[in-house]
């Protein structure tokens, strides 16, 4: 006999701001149950995730939850605000029976100490606060919305694995395609307000989604022709009784009342790229670089020869480097030893995930044209602002939408549309899946796969990288990174494991649960969790400062190049002796705090 499931919803309704965002949704979840919840940006899963937490009201509906469980929810922004710090948020979730050990060790496994003050803590670090919260009492029902976000390869690794080995149903969001295949038995659609239920796994969505818009079009078009007929009849058929008549000129109403109600799928966003002159053959040549602050090697004595055409991705720990290794390879930042050789007719356009260039008071229009008119300037063509954001999914009505309102995944639509609109043959992406719904991603890879110039990709998505890289820049600790052929799948098979979490300095408490993590994932935490405004400012301006350093060596050195120059001016010699002694020495300072800076940041963003 089959068991009442845990957590019903039925026949949910709910209305924001005069439109319908559930109409008539359905949520069904049993006893140890794996369920991934999918559908556009927009189409109400966090809402309806809430909502099966008991945390929004329907506008009509029931919820039933069985007494006596216990269930926890995981948010996309948590408030800790009221808590002292972050080992006390966690235990303060706890029930009375619960393991009083394992929030620390949660923590310690999700690189935070527990001291942490929740006000100093960073995006990234209270997302993972929330999750050792969620997952200590190992409660009945976990609802876990975007669960990966923040986190790196080894602790999104080390989280499936967790997840597997509870007992607890999951219901899932996520945009992490791998992720959702490697934990979910079951898929709950929305799509139009309403909810279809398979009972497979994600990895079998894509298809049934087809085949049920296949199936939608199908039907819609018997619709058009069935309405084309009773038209007919209605003009030219032979008149019946009057009853019968009236009927038929009900049913015609409804039929045409049906096909103005239908629904379509939302449009797919138009990806496509604006494409620069050809670039060389040789894109990047890396000879033996390294770089290091203070006693930590960053890179150490890395070569590699990147030609036009090939997609890259680097891949590693949170505090790896990879965004320094990205620099050296582009040309932001010179190596402490080695060469790097960047190829012709580079035009490189980078995608910048973080938002940070993005004004939260500027208008999505604005946004899109710089400020300038109405127009958008792709290439060498404008266009209309309305008709590019139409293109990617927005609607004439947001135009004047502020930025800072805009959905995670709306603002990552606005980056993607600024950034393709520029002229390019190298491409660099700092995390560009992040908030993509899976419309979008496949698009983006197409996109890529049909790029004629050059690709570098920072990632945590393994099915991403899968799906787009030629090979992969793999770090492999102590500043040594490795490139293997293929995708990340590839490089798993090469190279025998995936990636292994930085080691720290200090490691956090892990008391508690037995049979420890594979890899430890926690890192030394700076001791404030932001950049402060001297730093800040400092990051900026070090490599204007680092540039003017250079130039002004040139200079000297053309002065001394001068082989009577000791004979006929020995007081000008020794002066630009020490001159480049003292450049020489505020560079290297210089690059070291810039470097430091960026590795300190780089780590509070993961």
């Amino acid at each position: 006999m089959a068991l009442p499931p845990l957590l019903t919803l039925r026949d949910i309704h709910l209305t924001f701001g005069g439109t319908p965002l559930l109409t008539g949704t359905e949520l069904s979840v049993s006893e140890g149950e794996r369920l991934c919840l999918v559908g556009r940006n927009g189409s109400g899963k966090s809402t309806l995730l809430k909502i099966a937490a008991g945390m929004v009201e329907m506008d009509k509906g029931e919820r039933f939850f069985q007494p006596g469980r216990t269930l926890r929810y995981l948010p996309q922004e948590p408030d800790l605000s009221a808590y002292s710090s972050t080992l006390e948020y966690v235990n303060e979730g706890l029930s009375p029976g619960d393991d009083p050990y394992r929030g620390q060790y949660l923590l310690g496994v999700l690189g935070l100490t527990g001291s942490e003050n929740p006000n100093d803590l960073s995006g990234g670090e209270a997302r993972r606060a929330a999750l050792a919260r969620t997952l200590a009492p190992e409660p009945d029902i976990l609802l876990l919305d975007e669960p990966t976000n923040h986190l790196d390869l080894p602790a999104i690794e080390w989280l499936e694995g967790e997840l597997k080995s509870l007992k607890s149903a999951i219901v899932l969001i996520s945009h992490d395609r791998r992720f959702m295949e490697n934990l979910s038995r079951a898929t709950l659609w929305i799509e139009r307000g309403t909810t279809r239920r398979m009972d497979k796994g994600f990895a079998h969505f894509e298809a049934w989604r087809d085949e049920v818009f296949e199936q939608e079009e199908i039907d819609q078009q018997k619709l058009a022709q069935k309405i084309k007929r009773e038209e007919h009849w209605m003009t030219y058929g032979v008149t019946a009784r009057r009853k019968r008549n009236m009927r038929r000129v009900r049913e015609l109403a409804d039929l045409r009342q049906e096909k103005k109600d239908h629904r379509g799928p939302q449009g797919t966003a138009k990806l496509s790229s604006t494409d620069a002159e050809v670039s060389g053959k040789l894109v990047i040549e890396a000879k033996s670089i390294s770089k290091a602050f203070g006693d930590r090697t960053i890179v150490k004595d890395f070569s590699s020869r990147i030609q036009r055409g090939d997609r890259v991705g680097l891949v590693g720990a949170n505090g790896a480097g990879k965004t320094t290794l990205l620099k050296m390879l582009t040309g932001e930042l010179n190596p402490d030893e080695g060469k790097v050789r960047l190829g012709t007719n580079l035009e490189v356009v980078t995608l910048d995930q973080k938002r940070e260039n993005l004004d939260p008071n500027d208008t999505l229009s604005s946004a899109l044209t710089g400020g300038r008119g109405d127009t958008v300037v792709i290439g060498d063509e404008t266009k209309h602002v309305m008709s590019y954001m139409k293109d990617f999914l927005f609607s004439p009505e947001q135009a004047r939408t502020p930025v800072g309102v805009l959905s995670g995944g709306e603002r990552a639509r606005v980056m993607l549309a600024r950034a393709l609109a520029n002229k390019s043959n190298l491409m660099v992406l700092d995390e560009p899946t992040n908030d993509l719904d899976l419309e979008t991603l496949d698009l983006l890879q197409e996109l890529l796969a049909d790029y004629p110039g050059t690709a570098l990709i920072v990632s945590h998505d393994r099915d991403f990288l899968d799906r787009v890289c030629t090979s992969v820049i793999m770090s492999e600790e102590n500043g040594l990174w490795q490139e293997y052929a293929g995708g990340y799948s590839d490089m798993l098979a090469q190279r025998g494991e995936g990636v292994s979490a930085r080691k720290s300095e200090k490691k956090a408490s892990s008391k508690g649960k037995t049979g420890q993590v594979k890899a430890a994932a926690s890192e030394k935490k700076p001791s404030k969790a932001k950049l402060s405004f001297t730093q800040q400012h400092l990051l900026k301006t070090l490599p204007t400062r680092i540039t003017e350093i250079e130039k002004e060596l040139l200079t000297v050195q053309k002065d001394m190049a001068d082989p009577a120059l000791y004979s006929k001016n020995p007081d000008k010699f020794a002066k630009l002796t020490a001159r480049i002694t003292d450049l020489t020495t505020e560079k290297s300072q210089a690059e070291e705090q810039w470097l430091e800076l960026e590795m300190l940041k780089e780590e509070m963003e993961g």
